[in-house]
């Protein structure tokens, strides 16, 4: 008896083993070269045949396929060379050497007739194949396999401030990898326009985080079958795209063969080299016209600012079922060099395979989410691996690999971190402390003040943050501190709570201030002069909100807080000390109690990258609607004043044509009841001659306040389209950037707010009670972070009838 149950054991045992061997994949891997001149022939194509798998060898010609125990036989080709069909039986891991033989075709005399371009009469014909393939789709799916490498001269690591840690490495003008990015995943595609990859498995070198790992996938490959190629959110042709023959010049270089097939090499550029588009090498089929492969660089009119040396596309494709070419690759290589400071590199590599069309994809599988990150992704372990289709490592990727992983090993020590210029400085990967930029500031209300930060924030989880900034005003002679803690709910931690405690000092109507706290003190410092008011705050904030749908937002909040005015206390500046601060506006001295509501309506698509749900405009037109009621009612609870206050903005971007587009912003305000003046709006104006953008150029900062009022501010962006369109010589190809913009306001200070604030107000509040119009135009250089402005007041003259100013992020 037990003889029969050891022998039912083993016969299990053995019955599973053989099922392992069977679903075990194996190693198929070698090299594809020329078997003339030796040399590796660079993402040349191999399929396994009667299937839909396949892959593509990297630089170096090294291929890999992992494959189930079995026969096979495996077509190695490439363009000019003659395929090779190898018959392979794998139950081990195999390595070989594939040689290909090139393949000399002589391109045949052809009869020119005048104005006849024998180009222009291929590509017509592979537009035609181009749509006829086009109305063959209905839906696919694919597997993909993507590998990113991001180049720079110095090692990056975790730390926000170190390079090259340890190693003493210097600077060189030669690019190394720096990081290496590498995700599988899966994508879908119905008509019209549904897309959506979810991200299976994820890797990346250890001084990047996951979530970066985002930008290796979704629609960064490009497809250049379609129509809709993009390229810093601008729209480009690809070379057999419907209107391609209208904007590119075609040229046919050479015939070449593939398998048993001639081939037509075709050099394209646009006809106007000042019209940003594509120039290079186009590979079209003679018998059938489909198009095979491209190897292509963007020219330098769609270099943005001519920040990239090289920006590099290559992209081949196959017939899959029904004859369908699909695109089997996708190398993009860019190199740069910011004002010649900062070279950098970024390679894509992505090899798709596994297709299947026309399988009715249903539409409910498609939503909002145009990449997605499985929740296991990031926990796939190297067996996992194993198993995965992927490229090869290169020699130099392998070497990066370990230099990387060896950094990140050494320990840091807080002087590895520490920066002069930071804001904050990092003690290890979750605590940080103010940097020497963000200890100093000075305002006449509390003079030189010295602030030191605690920051914590939870770099494992992306869950909780928490921060606690004490300061001291040496001229108010008072300590102030606020601290604010939030933490994040859901997968995709969707659901925010959040708790702000605090004794501080705060900017009068803030809520329409773009400009940043060193801005203030540089002009208190050298100019004796603070364009903002001030009033100490004191108490405590509680919010909650989450995505009660995919495009709804809600929340709610609950505010306790007394407010006092503050008081000029120095007249302390290095420069124009004749000089003297303005007084500073008074407000309505109160401790309110309110509740707060808040809603988001949100269109655009998101990509779910592991951790969070972000947003993203995919370079279309959008819209954004939002807004906000806060109720204070001394019946609900103790409080200085009876008011509700409701607040709307509508901000949208509106796609033109080309790559134009037209932004409009709309903010209303208004309120029932009396409001004390530091819950009222100030329309967004500006310091002296400089600008921002969405603001009123022509108005002073706070110039005009009120407790209702309505701002609509559009912006018309040109980009360097309108000065192309003019073709005027040498200004048509410096890429100067230009936008228009039109801004209108209307404001009524309601009686019971004029009543409430009468006694408080330090001048004669101006009201709009016809609207306010001014118009204006910016010019500048994508490289340069100055725009130049030009703006005219439309009525209301008085001062500041026209304005030239400067717009710049950095203010």
């Amino acid at each position: 008896m037990k003889k029969t149950k050891y022998l039912v054991v083993v016969i299990l045992l053995l019955f599973s083993l053989n099922n392992m061997l069977n679903a075990q994949s194996f190693l198929l891997h070698g090299n594809i070269s020329s078997a003339r001149t030796n040399e590796p022939l660079s993402f040349a194509n191999l399929r396994v045949l009667g299937t839909t798998f396949g892959t593509a060898a990297n630089i170096e010609g090294d291929f890999e396929l992992k494959l189930a125990k079995g026969n096979y036989r495996i077509i190695a080709s490439f363009i000019g060379f003659k395929s090779d069909t190898i018959n392979i039986s794998l139950s081990h891991n195999i390595k070989i050497q594939i040689d290909l033989e090139p393949i000399e075709l002589k391109l045949q005399e052809v009869t020119v007739l005048p104005k006849e371009n024998p180009a222009i009469n291929i590509i017509r014909k592979a537009i035609i194949r181009k749509q006829e393939r086009e109305k063959l789709i209905q839906d696919y799916s694919f597997t993909a396999y993507t590998k990113g490498l991001i180049k720079t001269t110095k090692d990056i690591s975790t730390s926000d401030n170190s390079v090259g840690i340890g190693l003493g490495e210097k600077d060189t003008a030669e690019l190394k990898i720096t990081g290496i990015l590498e995700n599988q995943s899966k994508g879908f595609f119905k008509k019209p326009k549904f897309y959506k990859e979810e991200i299976i498995a994820r890797k990346q070198t250890a001084n990047f985080p996951p979530s970066i790992n985002t930008l290796t996938g979704g629609r960064v490959i490009q497809n250049f079958y379609t129509d809709d190629i993009k390229f810093f959110n601008r729209d480009l042709l690809s070379p057999i795209s419907d209107d391609a023959l209208d904007f590119y010049y075609y040229f046919l270089e050479d015939s070449l063969a593939l398998d048993d097939k001639k081939v037509y090499q075709i050099f394209f550029e646009p006809e106007d080299k000042s019209d940003p588009g594509f120039q290079g090498k186009v590979y079209i089929l003679n018998d059938s016209y489909d198009m095979v492969k491209l190897d292509i660089d963007l020219n330098s009119a769609a270099n943005p600012g001519g920040i990239f040396s090289k920006i590099n596309i290559y992209q081949q494709f196959m017939p899959f079922e029904s004859n369908i070419y699909m695109p089997i690759d996708y190398r993009l290589f860019v190199e740069g060099n910011f004002l010649g400071l900062v070279k950098f590199g970024f390679e894509l590599n992505s090899i798709m395979y596994d297709y299947k069309i026309n399988t009715a994809i249903s539409e409910d599988f498609f939503d909002r989410v145009i990449v997605k990150v499985l929740p296991d992704a990031d926990k796939k372990d190297s067996l996992y691996w194993q198993g995965v289709q992927i490229i090869p490592n290169t020699r130099r990727e392998l070497v990066a690999y370990e230099r990387i992983d060896s950094i990140e090993s050494i320990p840091k020590s807080f002087s590895d971190r520490f920066s002069w210029l930071a804001t904050q400085n990092s003690i290890d990967d979750d605590w940080s402390i103010s940097g020497p930029l963000g200890i100093y500031s000075f305002n006449p209300i509390e003079g030189n003040e010295i602030n030191f930060g605690v920051f914590y924030n939870d770099r494992q989880e992306k869950r909780f943050s928490f921060s606690i900034k004490p300061g001291y005003g040496f001229s108010d002679k008072k300590f102030k501190w606020n601290s604010f803690a939030r933490y994040l709910f859901g997968d995709y931690r969707t659901i925010t709570t959040k708790l702000s405690v605090y004794d501080d000092v705060k900017i009068l109507f803030g809520n329409s201030d773009e400009y940043n706290s060193l801005t203030s003190t540089l002009t208190s410092l050298f100019g004796h002069y603070d364009f903002r008011d001030y009033y100490y705050t004191k108490g405590m904030n509680a919010k909650v909100s989450a995505d009660v749908f995919s495009i709804l937002r809600l929340g709610a909040g609950l505010t306790i807080v007394t407010d006092n005015t503050a008081y000029v206390t120095t007249q302390f500046s290095l420069f124009n000390k004749k000089k003297s601060y303005s007084v500073n506006q008074p407000i309505m001295n109160s401790t309110m109690r309110y509740l707060s509501f808040n809603w988001q309506l949100d269109f655009r698509n998101f990509i779910e990258d592991g951790y969070f749900r972000r947003r993203i405009s995919e370079g279309k037109s959008n819209i954004i609607l939002s807004g906000e009621s806060i109720f204070s009612y001394q019946k609900l609870i103790p409080t200085s004043f009876d008011f509700n206050q409701h607040t709307i903005n509508i901000n949208s971007r509106i796609n033109s044509f080309k790559s134009t587009s037209l932004d409009i912003n709309v903010t209303s305000s208004f309120t029932m009841n009396a409001l004390p003046i530091q819950f009222f709006y100030a329309l967004p104006g500006n310091i002296k001659s400089s600008g921002k953008d969405f603001t009123f150029r022509t108005l002073a900062y706070n110039e005009i306040f009120s407790d209702n009022s309505l701002t609509i501010n559009t912006q018309y962006n040109f980009g360097d389209y309108l000065f192309k369109l003019l073709s005027l010589p040498y200004i048509k190809d410096l890429q100067l950037q230009m936008c228009i913009y039109f801004n209108t306001a209307w404001t009524d200070l309601s009686a019971k707010s004029i009543k409430l604030n009468k006694h408080i107000f330090q001048k004669e509040p101006v009201e709009f009670n016809k609207p306010f119009y001014e118009i204006g135009f910016s010019l500048w250089q994508i490289l340069f972070p100055i725009k130049f402005e030009f703006t005219w007041k439309l009525n209301y003259f008085g001062k500041n009838n026209f304005v030239f100013g400067i717009n710049s992020f950095v203010l």
